[in-house]
């Protein structure tokens, strides 16, 4: 039998973590995942970085810094984490012999600097020694800049200034300038730490370099994690040359060319040949972001939504003609090279929904859902829309009630503010989806995960992303779960 092993290096925010846990640990694990030809997973495994590499002083995955905006982690716990998975599997009697392919996941964002000559480590590995033994004086950079790091705003307000604005950079790349981009990041590295730039020979995102650990060799970006980087230009596959004279010298020969996502990038080292018996024609297919990867694996379609119901919502919609915006993220599609995949993050999901249930139904679910059976679909014309922490799409704070005459109010009774809660979320999603290009269509499927998608009756009003049509006082719902 033929088997296809999948690496992923970081658990997806809201979508693999329970709703008790806080977002900021989706960067604790390294789990891997093998299928047969059927897709059938036969065997998983993980390594946690706190409990079970201690030695690394991490606290959920990362090391926060003093001025609370700059987050990184240990690259080599990352290598000595693969180390530990490899020998799990080897010593629980796997059989790497019957692996056809691997291709692997890591969060989006991150950064790995390859100091000068890592490449020639790279490919003369000796399969005596575990892989972290051999590459501790690989990285320029020892400890890497993450996706939770937003210490990159001047260097964000520098890259959007070098293309013309917001705007423009957004049509560009497919977002505006975020401080957790990686261009902004290899941005401050230069300007902070020009001798560790000037030793870098390749800089690598976290799944291109997860993919380098299996080459032996540095691995190329692709198109999907490449295009959260604010540097891709979307719609052309190529790296921008405005954005990359804007964030650092010599870039583009750092980053190499990037490739499409379901590129063959080359055959197993022989390192994993002789230490842990892979075929030598087992097959490295690029690895991508967590973002694009959770679209490829909830197997989405043109049309369909998935949306993740966690401490923060998220949105995930594929595309066939983007409309860049200032909110929300455009990337390439991980299974299509010709279309897109947009990413919507609110923050205000399911820690919103507890407080309106607490202030309502005291602390009751089961009270909670009565109010929404209680009340009729469109909520008699009464909307709300409630932001108690900022949000992300828009950014705006603030409790917003509107009647059905449109006049704001300051309180609904509560029952009615229970459903404005709901519905009024999932109007928004769709909205701001619309403003990124998405249209409904026919076979338009909506898949819910994460920790409200338990709720049925929360579910029912998720019908208000296929169905709402603005002005109409009704929702109809229309859902294919």
């Amino acid at each position: 039998m033929l088997f296809l092993l999948s690496l992923s290096f970081f658990i997806l925010l809201n979508l693999s973590v329970s709703p008790q846990m806080s977002p900021l640990l989706t960067t604790i694990t390294v789990k891997v995942v093998a299928v047969d030809t059927e897709m059938n997973v036969f065997y998983e495994e993980s390594v946690h970085f706190d409990r079970d590499l201690p030695e690394f002083g991490t606290r959920g995955g990362v090391h926060v810094h003093k001025d609370g905006l700059t987050v990184t982690s240990p690259v080599l716990m990352w290598v000595q984490a693969l180390d530990i998975i490899l020998e799990k599997m080897k010593a629980s009697g796997f059989d790497f012999s019957q692996v056809l392919a691997l291709s692997g996941a890591g969060q989006q964002h991150g950064s790995i600097y390859w100091q000068a000559g890592a490449q020639q480590a790279l490919r003369s590995l000796s399969p005596d020694l575990p892989l972290h033994q051999q590459l501790q004086a690989c990285f320029s950079i020892s400890d890497c800049p993450v996706w939770m790091d937003s210490s990159t705003t001047a260097q964000c307000r520098q890259l959007e200034a070098a293309v013309g604005g917001a705007q423009a950079l957004s049509c560009l790349t497919g977002s505006r300038a975020y401080e957790r981009f990686t261009g902004n990041q290899i941005a401050k590295i230069y300007q902070q730490n020009p001798k560790a730039y000037s030793h870098t020979e390749r800089i690598s995102l976290v799944s291109s370099f997860a993919a380098s650990l299996f080459l032996g060799s540095y691995s190329p970006i692709d198109y999907s994690d490449g295009s959260g980087m604010n540097l891709l230009q979307i719609q052309d596959k190529v790296w921008s040359q405005a954005c990359l004279g804007s964030c650092a010298p010599h870039l583009e020969e750092k980053l190499g060319p990037p490739v499409p996502s379901c590129s063959v990038v080359g055959a197993i080292s022989s390192y994993y040949v002789q230490r842990y018996g892979f075929p030598p024609g087992c097959k490295v297919v690029a690895f991508t972001g967590d973002n694009p990867a959770s679209l490829a694996g909830m197997r989405l379609e043109e049309g369909d939504i998935a949306v993740s119901l966690g401490t923060s919502d998220t949105l995930f919609l594929w595309l066939q003609e983007p409309m860049p915006t200032l909110e929300g993220h455009i990337f390439c599609n991980p299974v299509d090279p010709q279309h897109y995949m947009a990413l919507l993050c609110f923050k205000n999901g399911s820690l919103m929904r507890e407080k309106i249930r607490d202030e309502f139904a005291s602390c009751s679910w089961s009270e909670f859902s009565k109010a929404l059976q209680s009340t009729e679909m469109g909520n008699g014309g009464n909307l709300g829309f409630y932001f108690d922490v900022m949000e992300i799409t828009p950014e705006i704070i603030g409790r917003h009630r509107f009647n059905t005459e449109n006049h704001k109010v300051s309180a609904f009774p509560g029952d009615v503010e229970v459903r404005a809660l709901i519905e009024g979320q999932f109007m928004a999603k769709r909205i701001h989806a619309e403003g990124l290009g998405y249209r409904v269509m026919s076979k338009t499927k909506i898949l819910a995960t994460g920790g409200a998608s338990h709720n049925r009756d929360i579910l029912q009003e998720k019908g208000a992303l296929s169905s709402y049509s603005p002005g109409s006082s009704s929702v109809a719902l229309k859902l294919t779960l």
